[in-house]
């Protein structure tokens, strides 16, 4: 998790997940941290913060083969980057304050997470009492699962049309996910270095079932909602997404189409706590 020999000096991800950004001095972490900008000071130390859900294996199968995911034409090593199928879900609560995913192989192996960092008490206390969160930034951490973070991923506040910004593990811009329309079936663009990459194109009105297209128009993957069953939709922010990445993928493609599934449902869902939930995005 804290392996950072070759980094320099610089302002890096939190590893243990408690705030946005940790100070690593060249040698060691420090306990100069940050989150919206803000400087505190945090002893580094402890262990990673690698959110779980209670999921049974057989549920995640199933849900494997609810979203017709089929193996991919290559083997998966194990890795958030290297499985051809993933099983994002998410951390089930009757009021959402900081979102918790988990990510597991097809097999039901935990392979990753992604958490909510940087919210102060305040930030905690207006989203409970008030629908604020679209004019709010939020900020995610994704990690593997020994809990060294691979992607770090920003929702600024938005009006109409959401935006991701998605950095690698060393706080290095990789690209964003842009929305581009907000009637009719969802899409959005993946950009770097200011060119399209690639695009993600929502199959129907409720932008449950995207197809991720590369540069050329060709489908290189897939995310597909699967159903929790009326009494979990109903009553709890929890959502579940089946990822099927066709072939291997090039850099950064391939990590916005993982950013892509596992930033989805912050880019659409965030700003309708409870109201229908699993039925009206955007």
């Amino acid at each position: 998790m804290t392996e950072t020999t070759a980094y320099p000096p610089n302002w890096y991800p939190d590893p243990w997940g408690r705030h946005e950004h940790r100070y690593f001095d060249g040698t060691t972490w420090t306990d100069h941290v940050a989150s919206h900008g803000r400087q505190a000071v945090d002893p580094p130390g402890g262990d990673a913060r690698v959110p779980t859900v209670n999921r049974a294996t057989e549920k995640i199968q199933r849900d494997v083969a609810k979203a017709g995911a089929q193996t991919a034409g290559f083997q998966g090593g194990g890795s958030l980057f290297t499985e051809p199928v993933l099983v994002v879900n998410q951390k089930a609560k009757l009021i959402e304050i900081n979102q918790e995913f988990a990510v597991y192989d097809q097999a039901g192996r935990q392979i990753g997470a992604v958490r909510q960092v940087g919210q102060s008490a305040a930030k905690k206390v207006m989203r409970f009492v008030a629908d604020v969160d679209q004019f709010m930034t939020h900020k995610y951490q994704v990690v593997d699962s020994s809990g060294r973070v691979v992607l770090a991923l920003t929702r600024p506040r938005k009006f109409m049309r959401s935006r991701l910004i998605v950095e690698a593990g060393n706080g290095q811009e990789l690209g964003q996910i842009v929305q581009q329309n907000v009637i009719g079936k969802i899409r959005f663009s993946l950009e770097a270095g200011g060119q399209q990459v690639g695009s993600l194109n929502g199959e129907n009105w409720r932008a449950w079932n995207f197809n991720v297209q590369d540069a050329s128009g060709r489908e290189v993957a897939r995310i597909t909602k699967t159903w929790e069953g009326l009494a979990k939709t109903m009553f709890t922010q929890a959502d579940n997404y089946v990822v099927q990445i066709h072939e291997p993928l090039p850099q950064p493609l391939h990590s916005l189409v993982v950013a892509s599934a596992l930033g989805i449902d912050t880019a659409l869902k965030q700003d309708q706590r409870g109201l229908n939930a699993g039925g009206v995005f955007g």
